[in-house]
């Protein structure tokens, strides 16, 4: 029998969509995409791709705490980006939220994403 919860912060923005901040089944944690919206305003944050790219691991943070674990606990993290010429800021900011061992990782272009975002992360957690 699977234990399923949906997981819910009012620290991360709100779902804009038919979907959930994060779904934990047993103890696995399943994240939405985050795009480096601010939580109160649901707006975009400003200051260019590295604060947005801050924002989603802000963002990204405080659903993991809300399951009971941290980016160090995630297993998968996958980043959609408008332009892969970021990555290397990506990985930078990365160092300053995560530790080794880091998870593994996927990195893919997109042509858009949602809110004119130029960044969205999603993952899989395991507490």
């Amino acid at each position: 029998m699977t234990n399923k919860a949906v997981i819910y912060t009012e620290l991360a923005p709100a779902a804009i969509g038919t979907y959930s901040q994060a779904v934990k089944v047993n103890n696995t944690v399943y994240l939405s995409g985050q795009i480096p919206l601010d939580a109160k305003s649901m707006l975009l944050v400003e200051g260019g791709i590295a604060a947005q790219i801050r924002r989603v691991f802000g963002n990204l943070r405080a659903v993991c705490h809300a399951a009971g674990g941290d980016l160090n606990s995630l297993v998968k993290l996958n980043i959609f980006l408008t332009d892969l010429n970021d990555f290397a800021i990506v990985n930078e900011i990365m160092a300053e939220y995560c530790v080794k061992p880091y998870p593994a990782r996927a990195a893919i272009e997109v042509s858009a994403l949602p809110r004119g975002a130029r960044v969205e992360m999603d993952g899989v957690m395991v507490i």
